[in-house]
């Protein structure tokens, strides 16, 4: 006998989730995720530890 009033709540639940939805602040969410707001600025903070393999070779090349 319990099982249709078991089906009742679940049927009752499953129509309140159907009908919510809640409100998003989207700028809240970009600030938590960390999206930069210029996406053309990019920075490299590696740039500056390490030199380029073009300019190793070039000082080899002239070294011989």
């Amino acid at each position: 006998m319990g099982r249709g009033r078991q089906k009742a709540k679940h049927t009752k639940i499953a129509r309140e989730l159907k009908s919510f939805s809640p409100s998003v602040n989207y700028a809240a969410l970009e600030r938590e995720l960390g999206h930069p707001s210029d996406e053309n600025e990019y920075v490299d903070k590696w740039a500056d530890e390490y030199s380029d393999e073009d300019e190793d070779e070039d000082t080899l090349e002239s070294a011989r």
